[in-house]
């Protein structure tokens, strides 16, 4: 190998841009299906400017990335302005053993986040592939982001966002990671946010709100739907609210002369069910070292009951303990369970500074 050679700053920008240009795949951005999921990037920058971090967005049952756009826009800006001190690289040779540079300087970047909507099994793009077998539970889904890590070589994410179902799946991937379910290669997230997210067993008699409603009209449905104009007014006439009526819709795809779900329902169901049945009490009590778990409740939902909330409260006044890592608790005020179109800027102002702080 040649010498190494001492370039100047200037030189050596350049050089690094290249290396981490939007040829390199971490940066190819846009819509994509995989054979593990499909996801789509969002940036507050162009990419070919090098990110720094990353965080996975998971959406809710019947959901999709797409629902999350706007607001991991405004998430991905916020951050990489409030933080420029962040996204400091170094590059030695050892980094690239093909490359006879070697620089000997850090070259200081504005942090830059990329923020990976995916599309978790049976939801939105992802329920077109196959590979997805049953069981179709939280393991699986979080097993799911672990293999779509691996298949495009990426580095683990910094921060992993879940709504509804997918802050189970963030906290059953957060647990599979720091226990080695995943291999000695995977990394725990630093920080999980889990919004209104109930993060223990759902019981039957606590399981009559407006999701199970949605489900068992979305069950005694045919298959093939007239229309989206259909749909909507179908929902409305059983006293569903209008905007949700209209976020169901949104899930409609042509197939012909009728409309088809861009969900898989019986998987998307099955999922469901695991939610439910699934605890993570264990995690948030001894949260893994240097790991942040926030849960994000909002205020006017009607997932909480008061022995859930108020466990969640004496969880968060402890003391804190060098061996595990931190649980904090925030409250959505004048927001329903779909928090990011209740109160997206109040969201915003929750999750932003809190991944700053960490």
């Amino acid at each position: 190998m040649a010498t190494a050679r001492r370039l100047r700053k200037g030189y050596s920008v350049q050089i690094l841009r290249s290396l981490l240009s939007s040829s390199n795949p971490w940066l190819i951005s846009g819509s994509r299906s995989l054979q593990t999921l499909a996801y789509e990037e969002v940036r507050a920058s162009p990419s070919d400017k090098p990110f720094t971090s990353t965080a996975f967005v998971l959406h809710g049952l019947l959901g999709s990335g797409r629902n999350w756009r706007s607001f991991s826009r405004s998430l991905a800006s916020t951050l990489s302005k409030s933080s420029p001190s962040s996204g400091t690289l170094s590059l030695h040779l050892h980094s690239y053993p093909s490359i006879a540079y070697e620089f000997d300087e850090t070259i200081a970047y504005p942090a830059e986040w990329r923020m990976v909507l995916v599309d978790l099994r049976n939801h939105g793009k992802t329920a077109e592939l196959e590979g997805f077998d049953p069981p179709h539970s939280m393991s699986s889904a979080a097993k799911d982001l672990a293999n779509l890590v691996e298949s495009r070589s990426w580095k683990w994410p910094d921060v992993v966002i879940g709504h509804s179902m997918g802050g189970k799946v963030a906290l059953q991937f957060a647990e599979s990671c720091a226990r080695g379910d995943y291999g000695e290669s995977a990394v725990t997230p630093k920080q999980l946010w889990v919004l209104d997210s109930v993060p223990g067993e759902v019981k039957h008699e606590d399981s009559e709100g407006e999701v199970e409603k949605v489900l068992k009209t979305l069950q005694s449905l045919p298959p093939s739907i007239p229309s989206r104009r259909w749909l909507v007014n179908h929902m409305l006439e059983l006293g569903f609210s209008r905007s949700l009526s209209e976020w169901i819709g949104s899930n409609l795809k042509k197939s012909g002369e009728q409309e088809t779900w861009a969900f898989n329902l019986d998987g998307a169901v099955q999922m469901f069910n695991s939610y439910r049945e699934t605890s993570y009490w264990s995690l948030l009590e001894q949260p893994p070292k240097a790991t942040g778990i926030a849960i994000v409740r909002a205020e006017k939902s009607d997932r909480w009951d008061p022995q859930t909330a108020q466990r969640l409260v004496s969880l968060a006044g402890r003391d804190g303990d060098e061996s595990r890592g931190k649980f904090s608790l925030h409250l959505l005020p004048n927001a329903g369970h779909w928090v990011h179109v209740d109160n997206p800027k109040g969201l915003l102002e929750i999750v932003a500074p809190g991944i700053l702080s960490f």
